[in-house]
């Protein structure tokens, strides 16, 4: 056995679940055997798939805290309380806005998309005398598919874009402004779509499907995707999830010998870089990233969760939460919410019988000061674009917010910058950070907007760091104003090359249909 220990800050990270009067009780959960995760989660309230009669419904409570009760509202909840009634069979999936904690979609049984809108007014005077329950009406209706819509997801950067995925093997991106007909429409699946998820910016869009593939969608082009490979070879459950900023998808799923496995995938041909065998259990393994590089991974029917830190396409065992009540769902919260104070770098809601759980996720440290180095900037809830500049092919990167502060950083992510101390008697000069190689073109059809072209990144003046002045806070800022002028130009260079391969696909057709 090796001495080294591999260095990690996240190496303790422990789970904290929350005391029983911090969560809630007396929920009815749906008895649905849909896949879905049955809880989400936003920065101010949760939802959870109901157990109610008379058509569908969804309930909608306040984001409890595992540090705190909720303040004027009871941890078990009435029999009778206010529900997103609305669809006439059974909610399948829930997804709040990344861009307002107070709007909601759901998708049903009945074919039917639905937003929603909570107001802060609506959990006035619960459990008092006279207190009666004012159900949730939905602002909008959209008759999604002729068959159930068994998953909702918000688009990551631009406003009221949404993308719903059918019985009928189809994604379809909606503008939720003019909502009667979707603005494009994804296909080329053989069977049901069990999950999607898009990159940071939304420019591109992957699936996992019951015929065991996976496909890499350009989700403006619409029509049938541009990169399909093999997924895990089992035929149970698969889940995907985008790993942030390194161009990587993790994937959960089942070997053909019915072992739970979770794999990392690059872009270029989806192909498989890691494949680590977890278990031999039954359950779906839903998989949640963190920005900290952190997947946390939590099976159905398991009381356990495990979290692996990401590091040159590996995944080490960090830790893993136990508990000995199984969970039937899982959600976990925007980074943007979470207690900073606390040191807590996650949080999950456990869904178990009829409770609802919080679990923070904490890195054991005494101080009094806000951690740098353990909360990257997490993304806000400031869109990049409209859904009109969306759908026309614009290209922003995502916003984020300092959570040390609330300030909102544009563009991307800024990159931790090595600091450096100006010596007495020296003169130091901050350089160049060298640049990322472009990543691999992706090959998409002949009709999208056409790209800028990529303008070179200039090199700043370079600060010079005299006697008694600390280099810290220039080194950083430069960085993280040529990580994000980086970034930005090798998405304009990734547009161009996806309108090269397209150009030359399309040459090569015409010579087909020429030459016969």
């Amino acid at each position: 056995m090796s001495r080294f220990v591999r260095a990690s800050k996240y190496r303790h990270v422990f789970g904290q679940n929350a005391k029983k009067e911090y969560g809630f009780e007396n929920v009815k959960v749906t008895n649905s055997a849909w896949d879905t995760n049955i809880i989400s989660a936003s920065g101010q309230y949760i939802s959870v798939n109901w157990n109610s009669s008379g058509g569908g419904a969804f309930s909608i409570l306040p984001l409890p805290s595992p540090f705190n009760a909720t303040n004027g509202f009871p941890h078990k909840l009435p029999d009778s309380l206010p529900l997103a009634r609305g669809h006439t069979a059974t909610v399948l999936d829930t997804d709040w806005s990344p861009h307002n904690d107070s709007i909601v979609a759901s998708g049903g049984e009945d074919g039917k998309t639905m937003i929603w809108k909570v107001e802060a007014s609506a959990f006035e005077g619960w459990g008092t005398d006279g207190w009666e329950a004012q159900d949730f009406d939905p602002v909008l209706r959209i008759d999604a598919s002729a068959r159930k819509v068994g998953q909702v997801l918000f688009h990551p950067t631009a406003s009221n874009v949404l993308a719903t995925a059918s019985g009928d093997a189809l994604v379809k991106l909606w503008d939720l402004a003019n909502p009667e007909e979707p603005r494009t429409v994804l296909s080329g699946h053989g069977d049901i779509i069990q999950s999607l998820t898009f990159n940071p910016t939304g420019t591109l869009l992957v699936t996992t499907c019951r015929d065991r593939k996976l496909r890499l969608f350009d989700p403006r082009a619409g029509g049938d995707p541009v990169r399909v490979n093999d997924g895990h070879s089992g035929i149970k459950g698969s889940r995907i999830v985008w790993m942030g900023e390194h161009d990587r998808i993790a994937t959960t799923g089942f070997s053909k010998m019915s072992e739970r496995q979770a794999g990392i995938w690059e872009l270029g041909n989806l192909d498989n870089l890691k494949t680590l065998s977890l278990d031999q259990s039954a359950g779906v393994v839903m998989p949640f990233w963190s920005d900290n590089n952190i997947l946390f991974l939590a099976g159905k029917g398991d009381g356990n969760i495990r979290y692996y830190e990401y590091e040159s396409d590996s995944l080490f065992s960090l830790s893993e939460y136990k508990s000995s009540d199984p969970q039937r769902g899982m959600c976990f919260l925007p980074r943007r919410a979470l207690n900073v104070s606390e040191c807590e770098i996650a949080r999950a809601y456990k869904v178990y019988g009829s409770t609802i759980e919080p679990i923070a996720f904490i890195v054991p440290r005494k101080a009094d000061s806000f951690q740098s180095d353990i909360f990257p900037p997490a993304p806000s809830s400031e869109p990049s674009l409209s859904a009109s500049e969306f759908f026309n092919g614009k290209t922003a990167p995502a916003n984020y917010v300092n959570l040390a502060d609330g300030s909102t950083v544009s563009g991307a992510v800024p990159a931790p910058a090595t600091p450096s101390i100006a010596k007495p008697t020296r003169t130091l000069t901050a350089s160049l950070p060298s640049p990322a190689p472009a990543p691999s073109p992706i090959y998409i059809p002949s009709t999208p907007a056409p790209a800028p072209e990529p303008t070179p990144v200039a090199a700043p003046s370079s600060p010079v760091l005299t006697r008694g002045q600390s280099s810290d806070s220039g080194l950083r800022d430069d960085n993280a104003k040529l990580a994000a002028e980086l970034r930005e130009a090798r998405e304009k260079i990734r547009n161009l090359e996806l309108q090269v391969e397209s150009l030359r696909a399309n040459a090569r057709k015409a010579a087909q249909l020429l030459d016969s």
